[in-house]
């Protein structure tokens, strides 16, 4: 056998050396011509394929079910079931490796990993992958730049001033330290509080004591481009709590060693009293950069997506609630509510994406004559804040997403009652309406509202639904890794699992007067209401959380190469078992969308 077998590729990159042997000892290679029958349907197998050029089509009857590439197995369900389920066809001049059944049988009853790796659902799978997770190397927070932790603003006085002066700043600027510049020694001091301790020990009139006399210097720097391990160690080595961080002789602010270890712990925390501590839109826009770091450094470390989700929903939230106060009026703010949707509606955006959000005025409110300056403020402050503005102005500088509790809920209903393509898209994206700021009633208002008018229209619920048909999901476009053209290869995870999942799911939420925002809250409520079963409930949102979690590797892979956020992928660039786990992902998708035909019968749209 050829020593190149590529025990990288899943599922025998979980294998020890015994294991690695034995496949060496029990595999040929095989070659097939373009258009060959590797496998055919209803034969019994003798073997699992393991590609190493070319490429094998899936199909069942006329429908294409999958394509498999280099360093793909196939067909691990068949071998188990002791019969091949499909056709699987050379689509081009292919050469595999052919292992033989009873050395798979031999290593599923030594590694349970392979086995669930191999042919068990999505569910197996993805546990199987997490409990293994400790043998793959993640970059650890402690690698992360320390320009990338919370760095407090430097405050920089003269060595002459006096320390009550300094305590002044203290007090006006929450700070507990200043740098002192104009040293004997010509470098930079630090003045702290645990230094003016002992100015007040020293027994002399603070006003009379300058702050160079009790300044330590030179004080102790750390680079901008600097790991924060490295930082972390030199805090303890120095004995210090504080670092000055330095990006060439400029002087970018301070590392606490709270925010240090803070960062390493609970990043979401820092960011949290960043946002609590701004004092205007300038701290908050230093606050916004900040979440996309946090995403990309919990990503790194292996975070949950569910997890991720809600942080970010969460730091949002009061993002937006902080800005909005820095824009709008008190009392607009208590007659109000401002509200997000979309993605960032159900706390399941990731990256930064479209602005939707919209404004609720309490009846009988006389909003400030200069309400649309206003709104078109709070949008200007977004996009500032990372935030595009949405392409379809669904956002609440455009006055079809504002108005009163009355005024709005008759729009709605008219979403509902009459609809039309733009209604049924406007009315999608309300339903997934979160409130951010001001009195959450008003919105809860305008929502009861509508699903009590909801389940009288079974036909126009069944429209709503009928929209997860506006882009092709099924697996043909697998067809596409073996196009040339890299645009042509690239795959938008939204259309081809993520919005059938959330819109199949929000349709039959709507129909059931489900209230939750969330698909994963909306999924178990519907288990809940018997509406789904148990096991494809969990399969929706193992689903959805894998193609969010593979959406976000390709966003942030876009960003660090500088090219605008699309989060869509090309199959071929996957893993092994990236790309069986997309396939499984499509696979419950497809599914799903036939339950959604047979309950909502969306034959008769």
């Amino acid at each position: 056998m050829p020593s190149a077998f590529n025990f990288d590729a899943s599922p025998f990159d979980c294998l020890n050396p015994d294991e690695q042997r034995l496949v060496r000892d029990s595999v040929d290679v095989a070659y097939f011509r373009e258009g060959a029958v590797v496998l055919d349907s209803g034969i019994v197998p003798t073997h699992l394929f393991v590609l190493i050029k070319g490429y094998v089509t899936q199909t069942e009857g006329d429908e294409v079910l999958g394509t498999y590439g280099p360093d793909d197995s196939f067909d691990g369900r068949g071998l188990m079931a002791g019969r091949v389920s499909s056709r699987f066809v050379a689509a081009e001049e292919v050469v595999a490796y052919q292992l033989a059944r009873e050395a798979v049988n031999e290593l599923i009853a030594r590694n349970a990993t392979f086995g669930a790796l191999l042919f068990s659902d999505l569910g197996k799978k993805l546990s199987a992958l997490a409990q293994r997770s400790d043998r793959h190397e993640r970059q650890s927070l402690t690698l992360a730049r320390v320009d990338e932790a919370y760095l407090r603003p430097a405050h920089m006085v003269d060595a002459s001033i006096d320390i009550v002066s300094v305590v002044r700043i203290f007090q006006e600027q929450h700070t507990t330290s200043v740098l002192v510049t104009g040293m004997p020694d010509g470098k930079l001091g630090i003045f702290t509080n645990t230094t003016l301790q002992r100015a007040i020990l020293d027994g002399r009139a603070l006003n009379q004591v300058t702050v160079g006399e009790l300044t330590s210097s030179p004080v102790v720097t750390v680079r901008a481009a600097d790991q924060l391990g490295d930082a972390m160690a030199l805090l303890l080595r120095e004995r210090v709590h504080r670092l000055v961080v330095v990006d060439g002789d400029k002087v970018l602010g301070i590392l606490e060693a709270l925010d240090l270890f803070s960062f390493l712990a609970n990043h979401s925390h820092l960011i949290t009293v960043q946002i609590e501590r701004a004092r205007n839109l300038d701290d908050l826009a230093q606050a916004a950069v900040q979440i996309t770091r946090l995403i990309a450094a919990l990503h790194r470390g292996g975070t949950r997506i569910g997890l991720m989700a809600t942080l970010v929903q969460q730091l949002n939230v009061r993002l937006f609630e902080r800005a909005w106060a820095m824009v709008a009026p008190p009392e607009l703010l208590a007659n109000s509510c401002l509200f997000v949707m979309g993605s960032e509606g159900r706390g399941e955006q990731l990256l930064k994406t479209d602005q939707d959000n919209g404004l609720l005025l309490r009846d009988n409110y006389q909003p400030p004559a200069d309400l649309q300056a206003i709104c078109q403020r709070f949008s200007d402050v977004l996009t500032r804040f990372g935030y595009p503005e949405c392409p379809g102005h669904i956002m609440l500088n455009n006055p079809l997403w504002r108005g009163t509790v009355t005024e709005f809920g008759q729009r709605v209903r008219q979403w509902l009652l009459l609809p039309s393509a733009d209604g049924l898209m406007n009315l999608a994206i309300f339903l997934d309406a979160h409130t951010v700021a001001g009195d959450a009633a008003l919105l809860a208002t305008v929502r009861n509202a509508l699903m009590a008018f909801a389940t009288d229209n079974d036909a126009v619920v069944a429209r709503f639904a009928s929209a997860i048909e506006q882009f092709d999901t099924d697996a043909s476009w697998w067809s596409r890794l073996l196009g040339t053209s890299e645009e042509l290869r690239r795959v938008s995870l939204k259309k081809a699992g993520i919005f059938p999942i959330v819109h199949g799911v929000r349709s039959l939420a709507l129909a059931r007067r489900v209230t939750a925002t969330s698909t994963a809250d909306r999924i178990k409520a519907l288990v809940v209401d018997g509406v789904l079963d148990a096991g494809l409930g969990q399969e929706l949102i193992e689903s959805l959380y894998f193609l969010l979690g593979l959406r976000l590797t390709a966003g942030l892979a876009e960003i660090d190469t500088g090219r605008p956020v699309t989060g869509n992928v090309i199959p071929e660039r996957l893993t092994s078992l990236e790309r069986d786990l997309l396939k499984d992902a499509l696979s419950v998708v497809k599914r799903f969308k036939t339950l959604l035909h047979l309950r909502l019968r969306l034959d008769l749209v």
